[in-house]
């Protein structure tokens, strides 16, 4: 018997049980399209996370207190202890090392921004002016904040996008008046809008952030400074040289930062962009591949239907298997025909699946899922991977049906028949 010959005997069988076919396609196609759309999810998920920590900037190297040392400003009452201070930053600064391009530091909290009867909440950064610059933001109305106005310790404010347009938003925003409430609404300041900066997008924390000259507001925050009077900071930024050694700097400015603090091992960790890209990827994998499995169990169960149906199939097909082993059909001849419909139902169910976990994965991405934007990535070799473990299981599912037939006795077929 030819492999046509078997695929037109396969395509009369699955016409002529149509609801027991349907049933079967069913497991298959969703085990298929949950794989396409479970990794597609993982991997927007991957691509999500990398873009936002790439729209940080360039070359960053990013230093922060460690966890014994965390900052309690914004909502909370308790004094700043982080460890890290602007001397620090500016000692980095001021060190010379050629493999530096630019250094900032910030102070970060949580603030309510007010004006007039909308208010948003937001994420505070008292800043200086080569913080835009360090970041990649750019600014779309107005400008940033300027030298004059950190040293002046000047009331101005310059608004991410979304808070930008949730408090203004039907009006030019530049000129006019928010109000920043702090810790829990106790102390309240007025700022004048001076800029609004262009959309980040995705996740991205600047489209949900307000910055003001971080000298004023230190100045009208005491306990920001230590008994020395070092101004404390949450965070420093430092900007690579383009093609510097990365992880040779962060070694220096470590030993740097040791020797300002006196101590042997690190009250502050140091990293990258590379080292968070690298964390990122790691865990976006892993969901990736734990969606895979989670879609793969489907695609298993699927596989168990194709077997029960063949199983089922030979059992009801007695009858026609005794007459063509009667008429000189070899055994080959049955294992290539019931393998050949398993293997027909498999594609089939793969192909529909492939479809229906494309279109899922186009009509998913974009999509708000509380306040996070669903992002989806069809990979090719997921499609692949998917349509060739369809047909793996068809193929395996149907041999042992396959061989059942090929045990059948004529003689007792017909005889039971």
């Amino acid at each position: 018997m030819s492999t046509l010959d078997a695929l037109q005997i396969a395509v009369r069988a699955i016409i002529a049980n149509r609801l027991r076919s349907l049933l079967t396609l069913l497991g298959l196609v969703i085990g298929v399209s949950s794989v396409i759309a479970l990794i597609a999810v993982g991997q927007g998920t991957q691509k999500g996370v990398s873009d936002q920590i790439r729209g940080l900037g360039t070359d960053l190297i990013f230093i922060e207190p460690s966890a014994e040392a965390t900052t309690q400003q914004g909502g909370g009452a308790s004094p700043i202890t982080t460890t890290l201070t602007r001397a620090d930053a500016d000692a980095i600064a001021a060190n010379g090392n050629p493999a530096i391009s630019a250094v900032t530091s910030h102070i970060t909290g949580e603030a309510q921004a007010i004006a007039g009867v909308n208010n948003v909440g937001a994420e505070s950064v008292f800043t200086s002016s080569n913080y835009a610059e360090v970041r990649d933001l750019e600014v779309a109305t107005g400008s940033f904040i300027a030298p004059g106005h950190d040293r002046a310790g000047s009331l101005v404010a310059v608004l991410g996008l979304r808070v930008a347009e949730t408090l203004f938003p039907n009006v030019d925003p530049i000129g006019q008046e928010v109000r920043l409430s702090f810790l829990a609404g106790r102390v309240v300041f007025a700022f004048t809008v001076i800029g609004v900066l262009q959309e980040v997008g995705g996740a991205a924390d600047a489209d949900d952030q307000v910055f003001v000259p971080i000298t004023g507001m230190a100045n009208r925050f005491r306990f920001l400074y230590t008994p020395t009077g070092d101004l404390r900071v949450t965070q420093i930024d430092v900007q690579a040289s383009p093609g510097a050694d990365t992880e040779q700097l962060k070694q220096q400015i470590s030993e740097l930062l040791l020797f300002r603090h006196n101590r042997t091992d690190p009250d502050f960790t140091i990293e990258s962009q590379d080292d968070l890209l690298e964390a990122a990827s790691e865990v976006a994998n892993t969901l990736s591949i734990l969606l895979g499995v989670i879609g793969g169990i489907s695609l298993l169960v699927g596989g168990i239907g194709v077997m029960n149906i063949m199983l089922v199939s030979v059992t009801e097909r007695t009858r026609e298997i005794g007459i063509r082993r009667a008429v000189g059909a070899t055994a080959g001849d049955i294992v290539n025909q019931f393998v050949t419909e398993a293997l027909a139902l498999s594609v089939l169910g793969g192909m529909i699946g492939i479809v229906i976990g494309v279109v899922a994965s186009l009509l998913v991405d974009g999509q708000t899922l509380g306040d996070q934007e669903v992002t989806t990535v069809i990979q090719a070799w997921s499609i692949a991977a998917a349509f060739g473990v369809s047909a793996g299981v068809g193929l395996i599912s149907g041999i042992y049906p396959a061989w059942r037939a090929t045990v059948v006795d004529p003689i007792a077929a017909l005889r039971n028949e």
